[in-house]
């Protein structure tokens, strides 16, 4: 048997150029970034520009009061660098208080949930660094389409539909911004908000008095919207908001604990990245405050075996995958977080270590939850529920509310290169809509990212102020003989690396082009505790895009995973950006591809 081919069809092709290419979640985005591109930008002035614009036709789905995690390399040195964007616990944020609250979770919804903005930093910090723009030249796309307004996609019009009671009753200022008339919008509605407009442009006049028009000039520019972001009128607003006790999910009321000074607290960076080979193609990730090395840890549980059982669209090989990530997964709530020991995380990648847990993928599905142990350490395990009897009822899926502010948003990608050969990939995420109360003054609100910390102490992913929570944000970028080859991400939360896991089988194993293996069936794991509130998990759960076909399906039920059919074109939500040598010449081809599953990701470039 050998690796099932890509179908003949593919929904877009896999663009190919010379020039630059961008890829998002959100055409505007990708076109905003390609427009930089044109105008003679970098990859990381488009991949700014293109950011900032995602915050505004996307605010269902990332915020300017979220975070982020990127991954690049530039045209001046190949070694991958991770771009770190998420904010730490703000200073108040105890166990101690949440558990004073009657909280047994920090909730999903509201303004305890909130960690400390990251985005916004960090992608001025790239700029600074990486990029070649003025400030005012790359928040200019974004600053006008709050500005002068944008048509509503269908999705933030059906999340402002599900939390219209919740807005109408108790986030009014939530209301006011999404609801202007009472009612949702519609899906195409030309939508503005002029209040971000103004924050973007108060960025811009911080800059402004700094003269100087050389490099040092352009750094100091920014740095001083830096410090107008972290010190000034947006942290005020933010703290001082967000005292005044609102609904949280679950239905209680509270008061979040964020205070001006934890924003001036925080500064985004730069982290080394976690790589290892994988079948001779390095995989870069960030590291264990995400979940990026679970992905790593399943490729390298994968590598040693046969190509047959690498393939997704097959029964086995979608077993073997399934079984797999529930071991890496397993171990990233046993091990994975901001105080995750560095000689443990080094343990998982151990080749005894690797070779007893492969050991463990037997023929039918596992049920139970099998963490490692490491170094004769006992692994921590931590609730198992299959429900939750405080989640008051709500739906299953991404986003999912009810109008006591359960709420599981989703998250945003952007991936750039350009002819120079800087490349690079960033999934922000956040300070949803339907996150917390909207901020009237600044027209955001702050993200939720503390609900995946544990109210049990002890842990690496505990709730400790000061610790960044464990997040899902996990882009990837692989190279090839030491040069990068292609940067990829996905939205969805614990699925997103389970997503790019099968792209990366299929083209790396199976030999796909990109858009090929976007555009495959695919599959993940409900077998771990959610990373999302209310974090309860489903034993042996698969979900399953029914174009797998009814025999690769029906044989996982067969070996006991228990499935659920997702539809035709619901899973994965992968875009990627490469280059590659030219067959036939010294030329190096730039190519891009994106997701066409919800019909709004779009790949661009020449």
């Amino acid at each position: 048997m050998t690796f099932t081919p890509p179908a003949p069809f593919t929904t877009r092709p896999t663009l190919a150029g010379t020039f630059g290419m961008a890829a998002s979640t959100h055409w505007i985005a990708t076109a905003s970034a390609q427009s930089v591109l044109e105008r003679g930008g970098n990859a990381f002035d488009a991949a700014v520009a293109g950011a900032f614009v995602l915050h505004v036709v996307e605010p269902h789905l990332n915020g300017p009061g979220g975070d982020l995690v990127g991954v690049f390399a530039t045209a001046e040195d190949p070694t991958p660098v991770v771009l770190m964007g998420q904010g730490p616990a703000p200073a108040r944020a105890s166990i101690a208080h949440y558990t004073a609250e009657g909280l047994d979770l920090v909730p999903g919804a509201g303004g305890l949930a909130a960690a400390v903005p990251g985005a916004v930093d960090a992608w001025l910090v790239l700029l600074r660094d990486h990029g070649t723009w003025e400030l005012s030249e790359v928040l200019s796309y974004a600053i006008g389409y709050a500005r002068d307004g944008h048509p509503l996609i269908a999705q933030a019009a059906a999340t402002i539909a599900r939390v219209a009671d919740l807005f109408r009753d108790d986030w009014t200022s939530s209301a006011d911004l999404w609801m202007p008339g009472g009612e949702p919008p519609r899906a195409g509605d030309v939508v503005r908000n002029p209040a971000y407009a103004s924050v973007l442009e108060g960025l811009v006049h911080a800059a402004g008095p700094v003269r100087d028009e050389g490099g040092v000039g352009r750094a100091a520019r920014i740095d001083a919207a830096r410090r107008e972001w972290r010190e000034g009128f947006v942290a005020d607003e933010a703290a001082t908001f967000l005292r005044t006790p609102h609904r949280h999910s679950g239905g209680g009321m509270h008061s979040a604990v964020i205070d001006a000074s934890d924003f001036a607290a925080f500064e985004a960076g730069y982290e080394p990245a976690l790589t290892r080979d994988f079948r001779g193609v390095t995989i870069a990730k960030a590291g264990a405050w995400t979940q990026g090395p679970a992905l790593v840890q399943t490729l390298a549980l994968l590598e040693p075996l046969i190509d047959d059982l690498l393939d997704p669209s097959t029964e086995r090989g979608a077993h073997t995958i399934l079984e797999a990530q529930k071991l890496a997964f397993a171990d990233r709530e046993a091990w994975f977080g901001d105080a995750s020991d560095a000689g443990a995380i080094t343990g998982l990648f151990d080749e005894d270590y690797l070779a007893a847990r492969r050991d463990l993928i037997g023929e039918e599905a596992a049920t139970t939850f099998r963490p490692g142990r490491l170094s004769g350490a006992e692994p921590w395990t931590p609730p198992l529920r299959t429900a939750y009897d405080r989640a008051g009822g709500a739906g299953t899926g991404e986003p999912t509310v009810d109008r006591r502010g359960q709420t599981r948003g989703d998250t945003c990608h952007i991936d750039v290169a350009d002819r120079w050969g800087n490349i690079i990939s960033v999934t922000p995420s956040g300070g949803w809509l339907q996150s917390s109360p909207t901020i009237p003054a600044l027209g955001f609100c702050l993200g939720t990212r503390l609900q995946m910390t544990w109210l049990e102490p002890g842990h690496p992913s505990s709730l400790e102020p000061g610790r960044r929570p464990r997040t899902t944000l996990t882009p990837t970028l692989t190279l090839r003989d030491g040069r990068p080859w292609f940067a990829m991400g996905s939205p969805g939360g614990d699925q997103q690396d389970q997503w790019q896991l099968l792209a990366l089988l299929r083209m790396i194993v199976g030999g796909y082009r990109a858009q090929e293996a976007i555009d495959a069936p695919a599959l993940h794991s409900t077998a771990l505790p959610e990373s999302f509130w209310p974090r309860t998990w489903t034993p042996a759960g698969a979900v399953v895009e029914d174009r797998l076909g009814d025999a690769v399906i029906g044989g996982l039920e067969r070996r006991g995973h228990v499935v659920t059919r997702a539809g035709d074109w619901s899973l994965g939500r992968v875009s990627a950006v490469g280059r590659e040598a030219s067959e036939g010449s010294d030329a190096t081809l730039l190519w891009a591809a994106a997701n066409p599953r919800g019909m709004q990701g779009y790949a661009a470039g020449r």
